[in-house]
Order: C-alpha cells, then sequence, then structure tokens
C-alpha cells in the first residue's frame, strides 16, 4: 500500500521539483542568487568587498551600561536642581510628556538634585562626578554626548534599539551587521565578541541582542564566559586527538558538500563555516585570553578586580586583546543600573566597578597605538528623571528617562574632548543638537567607511538596513 503524504517542508519540495525542469530552474536561480550576494557565504572582506570610502575605525568596542545610568548624577551637573530640590517639576518642563507606569501615578513629582560633588576637567571644561575620577581623567580623549534620546521608555525595547536599529527583537545586531559587512581581520577569531560582567542583577540580557536576525548565523556574536573554558564546545572530547578531529570535519564538510550541491541553503555553507572557526578557535581563543604575558603595570591599570575572570575589569583588558588580534566588534554588558531606589547608596558601587576599567582601555589602547582606530562606546539605553521616584527620601532613585541622557565615545575618528549638545537648566529635555539613536548608528557605521543607507539585506521583499529608514550622520561628532 502506498502512503501519501500531502505535507512536504521546504527541503522535501525543493528534492522533489529537483526531478524535473522547473527543480533544476529553481536550483540554478537559487545558486545565482547566492553567487550574487543576497544570502551567499561571504569572503573575509565582508558583502561590501570594500567600504564606501576611508574608514577612521577599523573596530568598535561597545561598553553597554544596561538599566539607564543616570546622568543627572554621572556627567550632566544642574545645579539648579539642588536650588529647587524637592520642588514640583513645573508643567511648563514636563510638556505633557509620558511617564512611565512607575512613577505616573504619583500625586506628587518632586524635582530632587545629586547628592554627589562635580567638577570641571579637560580643556572643553565638561562637569564630572567626583563618582568618576578615573574617566575624567581622561576627558580629554572623551567626546561627551549629553543630547541622546530615544523613544523607548522601558529597559526591553530599549536595549534592543540600541542593539539592533529596532525596538522590536529579531532584526540582527549591530555586531552582526558589521561581520556581514566588513568581514573578519583575523579567520582565526570570531569578528563579533560578547561579554557580560559575572554575577549582576537587573533586566536580563537576551541572545537577540547579539544574534543575526535574519542575516546568514555565521554573523552571530559568540558569548565568551567566565570560565575555564571562555567558548563552549572548542575542546576534543576525551580520547579525540587532533589528527582524529580534523578528519572527522573533513568527512563532515564532504557531507555537507554533498548535501549543498542538492539543496543550496545557504545555511548549509554556514554550518561548514561554523565547524572551521571552532577548529581554529581551539588554538587561538586559549592565547587571546591568556593574560600571563601581560606587564603588571598593565594589570595594575586596569584596577585589582582584572585577574577575576568576569569582572568588568577583566572583560576590558580582554577587550584590548581581543582588539588588537582584530576582533571586528566587542560587546561588553554591564548590568544593574537601573536604580529606582538606592540610588545614593548603588551608583558609587556601579562606578567603583566600571570606572577605573573604562578609563584604563581608553589609556591602554592610546598607549599601543590602537585609538585612533578603534572606536570606544559607553552608554546605556536611556537616562533617569529629574525627579525622585515615590516620596524624597534619603537613600531616594530616578525613573526612566528617554527625553535626554549621555553617552560617549573615544577614538575612532571623533573629536576628542568635545561636549555635543545640551539640556535645559532642570536636565529635563533637549535644547541643542539632539542625537537620536539611528544617527548615532549612522554616525558610528560613516565612522567604519560605511554609508549606512546602502549596508542593506533583503528579506521577505524588503531591503532591511540598521538604521531602517531613519538615521543621519552627525557631522559635528567627527574629527
Amino acid at each position: 500500500m502506498n502512503t501519501v503524504n500531502p505535507v512536504l517542508n521546504r527541503r522535501q519540495w525543493l528534492n522533489r521539483m529537483g526531478s524535473g525542469l522547473g527543480g533544476a530552474a529553481l536550483a540554478e536561480m537559487l545558486m545565482k542568487e547566492q553567487a550574487a550576494g543576497a544570502a551567499a557565504p561571504l569572503a573575509d572582506h565582508g558583502v561590501l568587498g570594500a567600504t564606501h570610502w576611508q574608514p577612521k575605525a577599523k573596530r568598535i568596542i561597545y561598553l553597554f551600561m544596561s538599566g539607564g545610568p543616570s546622568q543627572l548624577d554621572l556627567y550632566d551637573y544642574k545645579p539648579l536642581l539642588n536650588q529647587r530640590h524637592g520642588e514640583q517639576l513645573p508643567d511648563s518642563v514636563r510638556g505633557g510628556q509620558r511617564l512611565t507606569g512607575m512613577s505616573g501615578n504619583q500625586s506628587s513629582i518632586p524635582m530632587v538634585g545629586s547628592p554627589f560633588k562635580f567638577r570641571q576637567h579637560g580643556q572643553s571644561g565638561g562637569w564630572y562626578s567626583e563618582l568618576l575620577p578615573h574617566t575624567a581623567g581622561v576627558a580629554d580623549h572623551l567626546c561627551v554626548i549629553r543630547s541622546m534620546f530615544t523613544e523607548s521608555i522601558n529597559h526591553g525595547p530599549g536595549v534592543t534599539f540600541f542593539q539592533t536599529g529596532s525596538q522590536i527583537a529579531g532584526r540582527p545586531s549591530m555586531g552582526a551587521w558589521l561581520s556581514y559587512g566588513l568581514g573578519a581581520d583575523n579567520t582565526n577569531l570570531p569578528s563579533f565578541t560578547v561579554l557580560i560582567t559575572k554575577g549582576k542583577g537587573g533586566q536580563p540580557l537576551g541572545a537577540h541582542l547579539w544574534g543575526s536576525g535574519f542575516l546568514p548565523t555565521k554573523h552571530q556574536g559568540v558569548l565568551f564566559r567566565a570560565a575555564k573554558d571562555p567558548v563552549l564546545y572548542l575542546g576534543n572530547p576525551e580520547g579525540v586527538s587532533d589528527a582524529s578531529r580534523r578528519a572527522m570535519l573533513d568527512r563532515l564538510r564532504e557531507l555537507h558538500e554533498h548535501q549543498f550541491a542538492g539543496t543550496p541553503d545557504v545555511e548549509i555553507q554556514n554550518r561548514i563555516d561554523h565547524y572551521e572557526m571552532a577548529y581554529r578557535m581551539q588554538s587561538s581563543i586559549p592565547e587571546a585570553t591568556d593574560f600571563s604575558d601581560e606587564p603588571q603595570h598593565v594589570l595594575d591599570m586596569y584596577g585589582s578586580e582584572v585577574k577575576t575572570p568576569g569582572t568588568f575589569a577583566a572583560n576590558c583588558l580582554q577587550a584590548r586583546r581581543l582588539a588588537e588580534r582584530g576582533v571586528r566588534f566587542i560587546q561588553l554588558y554591564h548590568q544593574d543600573w537601573d536604580h529606582h531606589g538606592g540610588l545614593p547608596g548603588a551608583l558609587p558601587r556601579l562606578c567603583q566597578e566600571t570606572d577605573q576599567p573604562a578609563a584604563a582601555l581608553v589609556k591602554d589602547l592610546r598607549q599601543r597605538g590602537l585609538l585612533d582606530d578603534t572606536l570606544v562606546v559607553w552608554g546605556g539605553e536611556f537616562g533617569r528623571t529629574n525627579y525622585c521616584q515615590g516620596k524624597i527620601q534619603p537613600n531616594f532613585g530616578r525613573d526612566h528617562h528617554p527625553r535626554c541622557f549621555t553617552a560617549w565615545m573615544a577614538g575612532g575618528g571623533v573629536k576628542p574632548g568635545i561636549l555635543h549638545g545640551e539640556t535645559d537648566e532642570f536636565g529635563y529635555n533637549v535644547v541643542r543638537d539632539g542625537l537620536h539613536i539611528h544617527d548615532f548608528h549612522a554616525t558610528i557605521l560613516h565612522l567604519l567607511g560605511i554609508d549606512h543607507e546602502r549596508l542593506t539585506y533583503k528579506f521577505q521583499g524588503r531591503r532591511y538596513r540598521l538604521t531602517d529608514i531613519h538615521g543621519h550622520v552627525v557631522k559635528g561628532l567627527l574629527a
């Protein structure tokens, strides 16, 4: 008796159609499409082949402070808030803007000044909190943007927006776009790596933040762990020699290539690439993650926690080592900046963990001649309100504030020692040179030699890009 299954998946349909002229034509069309670069395995130089103009930056180290650091207590000094501490936020300042559900139902929204002292530093005269002495020490190398703004008012969409250019999860991350467009400088290491500070609380971080979305999976970020084996499943199982592993991979490659010849699916080629990269990483990862060759004065510069795997200090040093070995995009996450309460006690601890290592990274790159072509970025998904969440108390907190917040960049072709943008005297609204996330992304891509409107990928009938249909390069940030 013949059994007929009326439901065919894509692979079965292609195989059956392959016996006829229609299937042959379809297979030829798919292979031509791949040859044209729409979904083909990429060369080391990426789909662009060459940048659109001479790049200022070759790589990015992105220090993402997840949770929303308080710009009013770190970078955006507002003495008027201290003078009017406890007074109600004027309606003329708020302008009817929405509040989160956590403070929108408050009968009172009292303004609250910063309990921390500020001083001016650098030739620009920028104000830095006493919590950031090391960052203030490199002020002349920083481009401080005090006028960032976003539409996202909650963490999930906010972090996703910065990492992917969309508030909705599923789009390719920035690192994936760069891997797709520019390829890799070192074929023995992934072009996109991710390091997360160990043991931090706060909002969770999902793999979609460093995922490849609809781009080929080979472009997703490789997560480094704070463990003996930083990358899972690289080592050979007990009893398996390097020669046996190589022979196994060669035979597996032959099977995949045979499968690809009959069913030209890009993910088959991606699988081959993943296996080959893992094999090469067996030797490259241990070397890149071994700090034993670092001089003591360099370790001291990053702080006392640098030898503890998974700390922000260790991750910053690791980022420098990956950068000098040709990794294109190095993403660091440091969580727990979400201070709805307990800010005066919590914020100093966070700064103690991050201030010295972040500044040391800038100094270390500069001393090695790497800062000129390495773009370092620091920031979170939004800022904090100028008013108190709940009643004013000694250990107060601030709510989410997307209307204005601060980020900084260093190296990689940005103007050093400048202040970009300005907020009002209440620290509630941008009054000069506002900088949206899409503009932020467009400018970063420009520094890497990429026209943000020309790095696209066709998916489900539409061409997508990191900046969607928005974004302008901010010339005032460029050196």
